[in-house]
């Protein structure tokens, strides 16, 4: 199975929408909520959105190497090999 991460804000709706979309898919993953982590961890997490060449927008979710910023359930379907039923 890939490894998915993400960061995301507690109060985005579209952060919502995308970890209910792997918990409906049965995809594991690890989030942190961006507003809600210590300062110190608010800038790693900036660093590393910013080293992977994404940009500093929620959600932005790691498939094993392959960054997508924002609600994109047809790219996760094709990152993950699922069959695409999610409409857009």
């Amino acid at each position: 199975m890939k490894s998915v991460r993400m960061y995301t804000l507690s109060t985005c709706p579209w952060c919502r929408k995308t970890k209910k979309y792997f918990s409906d898919h049965g995809v594991p993953f690890k989030y942190v909520d961006y507003d809600l982590a210590p300062t110190d961890e608010q800038q790693r997490i900036e660093e590393e959105m910013t080293a992977r060449g994404g940009q500093l927008s929620f959600p932005w979710v790691l498939v094993d190497d392959e960054v997508v910023v924002g609600w994109n359930p047809r790219k996760y379907d094709q990152l993950l090999d699922l069959e695409t039923k999610t409409p857009a």
